[in-house]
């Protein structure tokens, strides 16, 4: 990598190891606000992150440079102060790209999408500067071909969810509760799992039934609503409902549970793993379900991390 003159540079393989960590905390606490310092070291500086991570808090940026075999550079940039983390639903919204890192290490962006990614790896246990740096390399890829959803009005993006996901769910849970109820009189007395699989699929119907329908009758004509309002188009009636807040609130604790019901699948199938005797039926009811969750992950994130802040954001602005 090139480095000009005027970057902030440190190799610290220049200092005696007990100066090595206080010479940086030194430099880094010298920066200022948007400022950064790139460390040259010898071997992967992990520990140093969490030590910075524990001592300063979450106010820095840390993105590697190079990374081995002989040296090892790393940026650490100081946040600007009231900029917080991006929430992983904020993250995926802008740049869906970075999706695909989250499932691949089961963080969840859609029905758990308020968390950071430092919270979500916490709570897993995974190394968060592992799935930060792949976050970050997601930004060589080729520009990702994804819809602009984040682009859309809010009454386009409302008919979208509708004519897409909904009409996608509609059509579906007829036949996953068939085959899963079919799956579980079959092989259930071998794979006991079949039977509570069955179960969570029957809850997830009951829930998502009553959930489609309190969606498209009122909580989309509402949002759609408020975007007449705010381009003068019609007046604002009260709603029975008081603010937008609370029929999201509900619709998100709904999301989550229908979240947790498919994640307890995922993992009572070992990932959707088939046995040695898995049957045609069988089969199809796994890489059904496999299907039903991933393009249900799509559905929430739409409303969780676009739809939604949108319309609220929009009410906020009308009760100036």
């Amino acid at each position: 990598m090139q480095i000009t003159s005027t970057e902030n540079i440190l190799n610290v393989t220049l200092l005696e190891p007990r100066q090595k960590h206080p010479t940086i905390f030194v430099r880094f606490d010298e920066l200022a606000e948007g400022e950064s310092l790139t460390i040259h070291n010898d071997h992967d500086p992990k520990p140093l992150y969490y030590q910075l991570l524990g001592e300063r808090g979450n106010i820095f940026v840390w993105e590697y440079l190079e990374q081995g075999p002989e040296w090892w550079k790393v940026k650490i940039s100081k946040r600007i102060a009231g900029e917080n983390d991006e929430t992983l639903g904020q993250i995926a919204a802008k740049d869906l790209r970075k999706a695909q890192v989250f499932k691949k290490y089961g963080l969840d962006f859609c029905c758990g999408g308020k968390k950071t990614v430092k919270e979500a790896c916490a709570e897993k246990g995974l190394d968060v500067t592992k799935v930060e740096q792949e976050l970050q390399q997601t930004n060589q890829l080729p520009s990702s071909r994804s819809l602009p959803y984040s682009d859309w009005s809010l009454n386009f993006l409302a008919d979208y969810i509708v004519n897409t996901h909904h009409s996608y769910v509609t059509k579906n849970l007829p036949d996953l509760t068939a085959y899963a109820k079919k799956v579980m009189k079959v092989h259930g007395n071998h794979h006991p799992e079949l039977v509570r699989i069955h179960q969570l699929v029957e809850e997830v119907t009951a829930e998502l039934t009553v959930h489609l329908v309190k969606e498209e009758k009122v909580l989309f004509p509402y949002i759609k609503e408020l975007v007449a309002v705010k381009n003068n188009t019609q007046p604002l009636h009260a709603a029975l409902f008081g603010t937008v807040q609370n029929p999201i609130n509900m619709m998100e604790m709904e999301h989550e549970l229908v979240g947790k019901n498919l994640a307890e699948i995922r993992e009572l199938s070992n990932n959707y793993l088939l046995p040695e005797d898995a049957c045609a039926s069988y089969s199809l009811l796994y890489r059904m379900l496999d299907e039903f969750e991933e393009d249900l992950h799509l559905h929430i994130h739409l409303e969780n991390n676009i739809l939604f802040p949108k319309a609220l954001e929009i009410e906020k602005q009308l009760n100036k």
